[in-house]
């Protein structure tokens, strides 16, 4: 897979050589309490690998892995969707980097692969990653009540939140974040606008030029 570049991020093709540093990442508190795995993280971070249907990311910073980022998508024509995951090492957080990452996954999966809607649902208490994503543009559909178990053994709510093409281009109008041009040139500011690939019946995301 070609790299995506964001302002403070690269996203490459996650390798099995990535897995040592991914299982100390996910071995981290903060990681392990929303990713678990186990006793053996060396094994579960194998296994998300393994995911049918998946395509994962590790987020590099300055030559440093820095967390893992992966995509889904649902490809029933009438309720065609891409959903994101994420995890982050502790160390990067709070430097705006979770932000950076899934902008620039959000940003290629408009682009790239013609979504016009993408959902990601963090847990409800997990106040930092969703002011990550709603700097992205995402917005809270719901609450999902006791969706998810915590390694504790206990089953938490998690926030549904999801990102239509013009609510990023919104988002990122207001903050200033450069995007690509029409040529492929190099970025320029928000009203240079993103050329998306056609969405599905040759709809294209609001707010986007076509080319």
């Amino acid at each position: 897979m070609t790299p995506l570049d964001g302002d403070l991020v690269r996203l490459r093709s996650a390798t099995r050589d990535d897995i040592p540093e991914l299982a100390r990442i996910r071995s981290t508190p903060e990681v392990y309490r929303h990713w678990r795995g186990g006793d053996d993280l060396v094994a579960a971070v194998e296994d998300d690998f393994a995911e049918p249907g998946m395509t994962a990311y590790v987020i590099v910073v300055d030559d440093a892995v820095a967390g893992w980022i992966q995509w889904q998508a649902e490809e029933e024509p009438d309720y065609r969707h891409a959903s994101i995951d994420i995890y982050l090492d502790p160390a990067f957080h709070g430097r705006g980097v979770g932000t950076d990452a899934v902008r620039t996954l959000a940003r290629h999966l408009f682009t790239a692969h013609g979504h016009h809607r993408i959902e990601i649902d963090p847990a409800a208490d997990n106040t930092a990653a969703i002011r990550a994503y709603t700097k992205v543009g995402f917005r809270p559909v719901g609450i999902t009540r006791q969706s998810e178990r915590g390694p504790d053994g206990t089953w938490h709510d998690g926030l549904l939140m999801d990102l239509l093409a013009d609510d990023l281009l919104a988002a990122e109008r207001g903050s200033g974040v450069e995007e690509p041009d029409s040529r492929g040139s190099p970025p320029t500011r928000r009203d240079a606008g993103v050329v998306p690939k056609k969405c599905e019946a040759g709809v294209d995301p609001a707010g986007f030029r076509s080319s």
